[in-house]
């Protein structure tokens, strides 16, 4: 059974229930949105723990290029699927790819298989991701796991910006080989934004939004 949802665009969005789904709020997914839009049109964006793929579907809305989502639900990433292809379908342009995969994400972020396929050749090594939402189960220890495996994997690039959700109630340390870029706090939710800490990003916050937003 599916509810749905409206993206920021007005756009249908299907989402699941029963799966322990927990779709990111419409005043989370507007904020993100405004404060990478300078960074949305063309990019290379990476899903982790998609859900029903509602922030990968206004990133392309937004300009992505390339949408990968991997979700671990078999229901979940059918629905991420089917939302993924109509918002792609319903955009004026056609230059974009999306991709569902069902599989757990730290073990596709670990896969040798994908890896080895990302650095194939100088070509597939430029596309590494420019953009990654992280948004396991709170209550997950997924969070630095996953981080590691995006750096050992050599996934992201050293301007590429991870976004990771939580619950506000928990806090969220700034792993180690990561630079803290924000925070912000819309109600029950925060989000931490890090980069790699390869070398000196190009991410200016300066351009962002006011350091910590509230939200009642």
């Amino acid at each position: 059974m599916k509810r749905p949802l409206r993206l920021l665009g007005g756009r249908r969005h299907q989402s699941p229930v029963g799966t322990g789904a927990r779709p990111t709020t419409s005043l989370v997914r507007e904020a993100v949105i405004n404060f990478l839009a300078p960074r949305l049109p063309n990019c290379a964006w990476l899903d982790l723990c998609s859900g029903s793929g509602v922030m990968s579907c206004e990133a392309l809305e937004h300009g992505a290029r390339k949408v990968v989502a991997i979700e671990k639900n078999k229901k979940t990433a059918q629905i991420c699927q089917a939302n993924l292809l109509a918002t792609s379908k319903g955009l004026k342009t056609s230059q974009n790819s999306v991709e569902v995969i069902h599989q757990d994400v730290l073990y596709w972020l670990k896969n040798e298989l994908n890896t080895q396929s990302l650095n194939a050749n100088s070509k597939e090594s430029r596309d590494r991701f420019d953009l990654v939402y992280l948004d396991p189960p709170y209550d997950s220890n997924l969070y630095l796991p996953i981080l590691n495996a995006l750096l050992k994997g050599k996934w992201i690039k050293t301007d590429s910006l991870v976004i990771c959700e939580h619950s506000a109630k928990h806090d969220l340390s700034t792993p180690e080989d990561w630079e803290e870029k924000d925070r912000r706090l819309y109600g029950t939710t925060a989000l931490l934004l890090i980069n790699p800490l390869l070398e000196k990003s190009s991410f200016d916050t300066d351009s962002m939004q006011p350091q910590i937003d509230q939200a009642t």
